[in-house]
């Protein structure tokens, strides 16, 4: 047996042209002088020229290693005569047909030609490599349908396709790679669905089929591959919605969505892709909220990109304890609200795109907004900070004439002979203290909660979020940003189990209701004699709205959350957000419409006849 190996070294330039000659020489000789000859070890050199054809002669050549080197023209058919079981030709500038015959005697396990300029179709005799164990073609001119043209290959372990010109459909057949730990077939032009059976690949640990044609959804069978390390299913035409079962890929480092029509909302469980270090969900046709749950992404550290979609309501502030992420993208969506005071924790963030949103209030001034462009932050409803891309926030909200914008403000109503007037609440004497100037109410309320800053936030009821405020006086009361039936629900209400609006603020920039603040909020575990009493308190607010309103009221939401504790542990019912008043004149109170249970299963009046039920 001989071997034939030159290895790369630092030599002279003499040195290299005498290697560059060596393969010319052997051109030169005779197969009769190296009968045995079994390896030829050529990789990473300067080797030019083209391959000799002489090579063929070598019978006993089983390996035949020719990678980075500067080599050109054709692989000779000759080369088909040899039995192989390696042939690696990648990072060089041969060109042509790969051989028809590539495969002879079916024994070639390890073929990489990638990085060259080879053409026209993969040849079908491919389908003959049963011991296939690493292909590369990736990188050429290839074209053609691969729809036939792969077998069975129980022993391979890595494909690489990609940046071709191929097209077709991938083949059931496909799940049939027990061995497969990385598949790419990146920038072609395949057009099939994604197979349900590349599911079956246990050991696969990179997919990457971007940059394709792929219709149809995720398949869920994706979900089995718990070693998957990369997915790659971007720039595709794939459609529906995102498969919770993705969820369960929690080694994922690496997922990219963008650019496909996806659709629905992101489901929670893609939070439990602790190890996920790069996510992209870009340009596709997500909506809803962006789930609290992306706060579990602790890992993620290169790229959040969620932007071109139609996300809306607030940034959870939760995505501030993403302390490691470097990039991240929230640029053209629906978002509203601030951005989150927590952001300021996030010191490894040297990127923010949060421009072509519904934002407001006061940026954080950490490096990443102080280093931003105004291009990042443009095309929003106001966003102010003390960084150079932005105006200074000024809280006056004057215009540019130099005059206040005059918030309005509605001190409460009550029902008088079906007549509306506006009046006074003296509870506490809020009000009075503020003298009844909007501007000092809207004002106080901002400040409190340095613009519904999240640290505030102590709870989110069915129409809108609640923020503790503490007044310049040292009164607290409850603010919530709500404009629904809420408002006409409260402003009929008088009873002591009832939460108590102090008043109604409607303005261009923040739209907020004030309650009464019940310090020990929504419902704990209580021994028996608080929970009577609270029973008892809350039956009575609602034999009220049954029955001691006209036209009576009914809250259609009513559980533990939205029954409130003072100090003394008296109950008050909160959260009147779909609440709706039945008119009086009809004679059927059990219409779809209210027995329609719209928030938390619980208390749900129809009417006189049928009892109270109150679960807890």
């Amino acid at each position: 047996m001989e071997k034939f190996f030159v290895k790369r070294q630092k030599r002279s330039p003499d040195d290299i042209i005498a290697r560059t000659t060596t393969i010319c020489k052997i051109s030169n000789i005779t197969h009769k002088n190296l009968q045995n000859l079994t390896t030829i070890y050529l990789q990473e050199n300067q080797l030019s020229g083209s391959i000799p054809l002489e090579l063929g002669n070598l019978k006993s050549l089983t390996a035949l290693s020719l990678f980075r080197n500067n080599l050109t023209g054709p692989l000779p058919q000759e080369i088909t005569k040899l039995k192989l079981l390696q042939l690696t030709l990648s990072y060089n500038n041969l060109s042509g047909r790969l051989p028809k015959l590539l495969c002879p005697g079916g024994v070639l396990q390890n073929f990489t030609a990638n990085s060259n300029n080879f053409s026209g179709p993969i040849p079908k005799s491919l389908k003959n490599c049963k011991n296939l164990f690493r292909l590369r073609l990736d990188g050429n001119k290839l074209h053609g349908n691969i729809s036939d043209v792969f077998g069975t290959y129980p022993k391979l372990n890595f494909i690489d396709l990609s940046n071709n010109n191929l097209y077709g459909e991938l083949q059931n057949n496909w799940s049939g790679f027990k061995s497969l730990t990385n598949l790419k077939i990146s920038n072609n032009n395949i057009t099939s669905r994604i197979p349900n059976g590349l599911g079956s690949l246990k050991r696969l640990g990179n997919l990457d089929i971007s940059m394709n044609n792929f219709i149809g959804g995720i398949p869920r069978e994706l979900g089995k591959l718990t070693s998957l390390l990369t997915l790659n299913l971007s720039g595709n035409n794939l459609d529906g919605n995102l498969p919770k079962e993705l969820g369960r890929l929690n080694g994922l480092d690496s997922l990219d969505l963008s650019t496909n029509n996806l659709s629905g909302v992101i489901p929670k469980e893609i939070g439990d892709c602790s190890k996920l270090s790069y996510l992209s969900l870009r340009n596709n046709k997500f909506i809803g909220i962006i789930p609290s749950e992306l706060s579990n992404l602790i890992s993620l550290q290169e790229v959040l990109d969620l932007s071109q979609n139609m996300f809306d309501g607030e940034i959870s502030s939760g995505l501030g304890m993403l302390k490691y992420l470097e990039k991240l993208n929230l640029s053209h969506n629906m978002l509203s609200g601030s951005i989150p005071h927590s952001f300021e924790g996030m010191t490894a963030l040297t990127s923010i795109d949060v421009s072509y949103n519904d934002l407001e209030g006061r940026v954080p001034e950490t490096k990443a907004f102080k280093d931003a462009l105004r291009e990042q932050f443009e095309h929003n409803k106001g966003l102010c900070g003390n960084i150079t891309a932005l105006q200074k926030c000024d809280f006056s909200n004057k215009k540019k004439g130099g005059t206040k914008r005059r918030p309005k403000i509605f001190l409460g109503c009550k029902r008088r002979d079906n007549e509306v007037q506006t009046i006074e609440f003296i509870n506490d004497d809020l009000f009075r203290i503020w003298d009844f100037d909007g501007n000092n109410v809207y004002e106080e309320i901002i400040v409190a909660t340095e613009v519904f800053n999240d640290k505030h936030c102590i709870g989110v009821g069915g129409f809108g979020s609640v923020y503790k405020a503490v007044l310049s006086t040292g009164q607290v009361v409850a603010v919530k940003k709500s404009f629904s039936a809420e408002i006409h629900a409260l402003t009929e209400l008088r009873h002591r189990n009832i939460v108590k609006l102090y008043g109604i603020c409607s303005h261009a920039r923040h739209s907020f209701l004030i309650y009464e603040y019940l310090e020990r909020g929504s419902i704990v575990k209580l021994d028996w004699i608080k929970r009577i009493n609270i029973i008892r308190s809350v039956a009575s607010a609602l034999s009220h709205m049954d029955h001691g309103c006209t036209p009576p009221l009914i809250h259609r939401d009513i559980s533990s959350k939205n029954i409130l504790l003072n100090s003394e542990y008296d109950a008050c019912v909160a959260d009147f957000g779909i609440a709706r008043v039945l008119n009086s004149n009809s004679s059927n109170w059990t219409t779809p419409e209210l027995l329609l249970v719209a928030g938390t299963f619980g208390y749900l009046a129809t009417d006189n006849t049928l009892p109270l039920k109150i679960l807890f």
